[in-house]
C-alpha cells in the first residue's frame, strides 16, 4: 500500500509539472528568431523606424506672448461664439419685395374704383354738352363774364361784326388728314362796342396759305360777317407743348388770357362751326378758307378701359401673392444668416 501510494503521488507530480509547462507556453508567445522572421516583417519594421526618426514639433510652455496688439486686447472684441450665425431655412422667409407685392394690388383695387367714379363723372359731362349742342344758338352779350364761361361749355352762340385781320394769329402746327397746317385765330369786332371783341378760332388752314396774301379770299377787310360757333372753355397747355412766343408771332397752343391781351380783347373763345358737306370743305381747303368744326363733343371718355386695366392688374397680382406665399418652403437648400452684430 505504502509503495502504490508514493508510486501515486509521483505521477501526480509528474502531471502537474507537465501542465504547468504547457500553460506557459500558451501564455508566454515564443520570440521570433531573426532568422525566422518573413519579409513583409522586416519592410514594416523599417518603415516603422524612418516614421519614429522624423522630429516632432516642439511645444514650449513659455509665458512669453506674441510681439504687437492681440484682437482680445480690444474690450469691444466679439468672436463668433459670443454671436453665433442663425441657420435659416431658404424659402421660409420673404423680403420688401413681398410686401410691394401686398400693396400692387390693393391700390389697383382702389384706383379702378376710383375710375367708375370718374366713368360717371365723364358720362354726365358728355350727355350735359350734347344737350347744348343740340340747342338753339343763343345771341353772344356784348359783355361775358369769364367764370361762367364753364356753365355754357359747348353752348352754340351767334355774334355779328367785323374780323380784325390786322390781328390775325396763327396757332401750330396742327394736323388735319395727314396735312401740316395751322389753326386761324382772328378777333371779332362787334358794332354795339368796340370793346366787346372776342376771340374766334374760324378753323384750319394748310401751311402753303399761312400767308394772308396767299388766300384773298377768307381776309375781306371791313366786311361784316355772323359767326355761329360754340363757346368753349379756356385751353389747357399740355406740359410737353412749348411756350407762345408772341413777340415774334409764334403761337403754339391756345393762351386764351394772353391773346385776349395782345388784341385788347375779352378772354372768350368761340369755336366756328360748319356744316359737314364734303364739296364745301373741298372747296374751302382749295381756296385757302379756313375750315371750322363739326359741332360735336370730342370729349375723351376712357374711363372704362382704366377699370378694366386696373381691375385686372388687381386680380393677377392677388393671385401671383397667393402663389408666392402658398409655396411650400424648401427643406433641402439652407443658408446661413450672418449675426448682424458682428
Amino acid at each position: 500500500m505504502a509503495a502504490s501510494g508514493s508510486i501515486f503521488q509521483c505521477l501526480l507530480r509528474t502531471s502537474q509539472q507537465s501542465l504547468g509547462k504547457r500553460a506557459a507556453q500558451i501564455i508566454i508567445p515564443r520570440q521570433p528568431t531573426a532568422t525566422a522572421a518573413p519579409r513583409f516583417t522586416t519592410a514594416r519594421l523599417g518603415s516603422k523606424a524612418k516614421a519614429t526618426s522624423t522630429p516632432r514639433r516642439q511645444f514650449t510652455t513659455s509665458s512669453t506672448r506674441r510681439q504687437g496688439p492681440q484682437p482680445g486686447d480690444d474690450p469691444n472684441f466679439t468672436s463668433i461664439v459670443d454671436n453665433p450665425p442663425e441657420l435659416v431655412r431658404a424659402g421660409k422667409r420673404h423680403g420688401k419685395g413681398l410686401i410691394i407685392l401686398a400693396i400692387i394690388p390693393i391700390t389697383a383695387f382702389f384706383l379702378g374704383t376710383w375710375q367708375i367714379y370718374r366713368l360717371k363723372w365723364k358720362t354726365e359731362l358728355i350727355a350735359k354738352c350734347e344737350d347744348r349742342i343740340i340747342r338753339p344758338p343763343l345771341p353772344l352779350p356784348p359783355r361775358v363774364d369769364p367764370e361762367a364761361i364753364a356753365d355754357f361749355d359747348y353752348r352754340r352762340v351767334y355774334a355779328e361784326g367785323v374780323y380784325r385781320h390786322d390781328q390775325e394769329m396763327l396757332i401750330g402746327p396742327r394736323m388735319r388728314d395727314g396735312e401740316q397746317g395751322y389753326m386761324v385765330v382772328t378777333p371779332l369786332e362787334r358794332d354795339d362796342d368796340p370793346s366787346s371783341k372776342v376771340l374766334v378760332n374760324r378753323g384750319w388752314v394748310s401751311k402753303k396759305f399761312a400767308d394772308q396774301k396767299s388766300r384773298p379770299d377768307s381776309v375781306k377787310q371791313g366786311e361784316k360777317v355772323r359767326v355761329e360757333g360754340m363757346l368753349r372753355e379756356p385751353w389747357k397747355k399740355n406740359m410737353f407743348t412749348p411756350e407762345n412766343r408772341p413777340d415774334i408771332g409764334e403761337f403754339y397752343f391756345p393762351d386764351v388770357k394772353q391773346m385776349a391781351e395782345l388784341t385788347g380783347s375779352q378772354p372768350v373763345w368761340i369755336e366756328q362751326t360748319i356744316v359737314p358737306d364734303i364739296i364745301t370743305v373741298y372747296d374751302y381747303e382749295a381756296r385757302g378758307i379756313p375750315i371750322g368744326r363739326v359741332a360735336e363733343v370730342n370729349l375723351r371718355n376712357t374711363h372704362a378701359q382704366y377699370i378694366f386695366t386696373w381691375y385686372g392688374l388687381a386680380a393677377a397680382t392677388s393671385i401671383m401673392f397667393w402663389l408666392v406665399v402658398k409655396k411650400p418652403a424648401n427643406q433641402i437648400t439652407k443658408r446661413v444668416k450672418m449675426n448682424k452684430s458682428w
